[in-house]
């Protein structure tokens, strides 16, 4: 008989807790990989086509998608919450996320960009703390600083770093730092398929606000991508909220560094980009930082086990 990994059936009824923080750190891993690949397309599409429309696709086409395998199995009861509140603020901070995120990358150069993004992971270990009372230990404090510390070897983020784009990238981290810990929050009553159906409808319900501002009616090559470009990114969304579901935000945030790895191992694939000696450093350190931690999370389960 197939587990349900922490997540009742039914949607509407509290999610049952149980922590799998080794399961979680895959689910992370495989959501920054995806997260990675949909980010490069999403910056390859908006050089073409207005940021309403990529964004719009981003969260429209997954909607479709999880509607037609979440729908017939639990029917608009999956709509059915007492927290409806924290979805609709979730929604809104991750579209405003989004949007800054996008518009960090067009005005300031990618790697100081990359570089304030990560601080992430710190605003949302001092979000679990304050809104959700996690424990954090030595450890995963070491493990988030070491990373972070990883992060700016890799990027070296020059003098001009605090410019206007800098304020928007800083706004995006923080804004997605409270996000995670908020969804961690969400997670103690709400399934996986209750907050990811209401995000993608909250995000979509946002973002099709933009498009009488900007609209280009897209080739067929490119509107194959735009697709593509929503289907990874629910596909992503959905593990990431997994992974929220089984482990402390804590336990799980360190591993969002990982997207440099998955950036530098994507950019000499598809671009021939070789690593240079700090990518190569960074990364390691960056890498090392999440398999401490993941030994020392599979070790204490061990031992509870």
């Amino acid at each position: 008989m197939a587990t349900n990994e922490g997540v009742n059936a039914s949607p509407h009824e509290p999610a049952t807790r149980v922590e799998r923080i080794p399961l979680a750190i895959a689910y992370i891993l495989a959501a920054t990989f995806v997260f990675t690949c949909t980010s490069a397309l999403s910056k390859w599409l908006i050089a073409k086509y207005p940021i309403g429309e990529v964004v719009f696709l981003r969260a429209f086409v997954p909607l479709i998608g999880l509607s037609l395998f979440v729908l017939p199995r639990f029917g608009l009861s999956v709509f059915r919450t007492r927290k409806l509140k924290g979805h609709v603020l979730r929604g809104a901070t991750q579209s405003c996320s989004q949007i800054f995120l996008l518009i960090a990358f067009s005005l300031m150069p990618l790697a100081s960009a990359i570089a304030i993004n990560f601080s992430a992971p710190i605003f949302a270990t001092f979000a679990s703390i304050l809104m959700l009372r996690e424990r954090v230990g030595a450890v995963r404090w070491s493990a988030l600083i070491v990373g972070f510390l990883g992060v700016l070897i890799v990027t070296n983020p020059g003098p001009n770093t605090f410019t206007v784009g800098a304020l928007f990238a800083l706004a995006n981290a923080v804004m997605y730092g409270t996000v995670t810990a908020g969804v961690r929050g969400l997670t103690k009553t709400e399934s996986t398929e209750t907050l990811t159906m209401y995000q993608m409808l909250l995000m979509s319900t946002a973002f099709a606000l933009m498009l009488p501002f900007g609209f280009r009616l897209p080739t067929f090559g490119d509107g194959v991508w735009l697709v593509l470009n929503g289907v990874g990114n629910g596909i992503a969304q959905y593990w990431w909220t997994r992974a929220l579901h089984l482990a402390p935000t804590s336990a799980v945030a360190p591993f969002q560094y990982f997207t440099l790895i998955w950036a530098m191992l994507l950019g000499f694939a598809v671009w021939g980009d070789l690593p240079t000696l700090s990518l190569l450093i960074g990364g390691a350190v960056v890498a090392g930082s999440g398999l401490c931690l993941l030994w020392q999370e599979t070790a204490k389960a061990a031992r509870r086990g």
